[in-house]
């Protein structure tokens, strides 16, 4: 029996370190830009999807990132990420997160992602605020609002760590600033968020050339679900790399618990 126990958990060990060098870090991680490697025009990008930015314009790699290099983004730059051929299995549509550290040149409207469906409908705005806040909004199909929140104290020229969650499962966005949470907000359908980027999306600039990003952009992630605000607070501190290799290592000590466990 103890044999068998120790090859499972050598099995076990396997499948975990595969995982972890596997292409997609996360099946839910669906954008991943640590602008650690601009290549032929092209920001990389690192979820394992293959969703490379194409810069259009002035961005330009940083050596002064909150993690390593950064992105920095002159006023009306951005990434293009070809939204309307995005897979529809990596769409958000029954959670949702992004999340970045941003380092503004002024307190204006700026744009940290944008993604606009075939419908016109505008599925979402996180957003560092002229009127001195933050923003994280969702909508449904048709344009319908599913949430609308502004909270926290925009500054410029300072690092700052913005996540905006959702869920629908559980109804709830929460809005964290440098891992706080500024605000929160009732669901106010039950609505999936639209399920296309058939206008496009983007990275530092609405899709209408409005509310352009200027300053220093590092750790840009946009997930299909609602993150936890404790996974908010452990990418904050470390970065998603060290964030998901903690995460498969505590779930392979869990399984290593209950494997013991059974043989007591």
């Amino acid at each position: 029996m103890q044999q068998s126990i120790v090859i499972l958990v050598c099995l076990l060990l396997t499948f975990q370190m595969s995982g972890l060098s596997a292409d997609v870090l996360d099946p839910d991680l669906v954008l991943y830009f640590d602008f650690e490697e601009f290549k032929g025009g092209d920001v990389i990008e690192k979820s394992g999807y293959g969703y490379d930015g194409k810069i259009m314009g002035k961005v330009t790699q940083s050596n002064d990132g909150k993690f390593g290099k950064a992105a920095h983004f002159a006023s009306g730059s951005f990434l293009d990420l070809d939204g309307a051929n995005v897979d529809p299995e990596h769409i958000p549509t029954e959670g949702m997160s992004v999340v970045a550290w941003i380092n503004v040149e002024a307190v204006a409207d700026m744009a940290i992602f944008n993604a606009r469906a075939g419908d016109s409908t505008w599925l979402v705005h996180p957003e560092a605020r002229g009127d001195g806040n933050y923003r994280w909004l969702n909508r449904s199909a048709g344009g319908v609002k599913i949430f609308d929140i502004r909270g926290g104290t925009n500054k410029a020229k300072d690092w700052v760590h913005y996540a905006g969650t959702f869920s629908r499962e559980e109804g709830m966005a929460y809005l964290y600033i440098n891992g706080v949470k500024v605000q929160e907000q009732k669901a106010l359908v039950g609505t999936p968020i639209a399920g296309d980027w058939g206008q496009g999306a983007r990275v530092g600039y609405n899709i209408d050339n409005n509310r352009p990003f200027n300053g220093l952009m590092d750790e840009l992630n946009v997930w299909k679900r609602g993150l936890t605000h404790e996974e908010v607070e452990s990418i904050m501190n470390s970065g998603i790399t060290e964030h998901l290799a903690v995460e498969a290592r505590g779930k392979l000590t869990t399984t290593w618990g209950r494997l013991k466990a059974t043989q007591r």
